[in-house]
């Protein structure tokens, strides 16, 4: 199940602040778990579409890893 506010939160992140949290997160957040990590992936896969190549590169050299 979905939960209404992680959702929001997905829905209204930048492809950047997906990536960060996806990057950053500790094992079994549950952001990526269940119905609710299938959700995220295919968010972050949207907006990283939107954004293009090269936008989605330059957040990912901006967060580091």
């Amino acid at each position: 199940m979905l939960n209404v506010e992680m959702k929001k939160w997905i829905d209204e992140a930048s492809y950047e602040e997906l990536l960060r949290k996806w990057r950053f997160a500790s094992h079994g957040e549950s952001f990526f778990r269940g119905e609710m990590g299938d959700y995220y992936s295919k968010v972050l896969s949207r907006k990283m579409k939107e954004v293009g190549n090269s936008a989605a590169v330059a957040a990912s050299k901006s967060i580091g890893w």
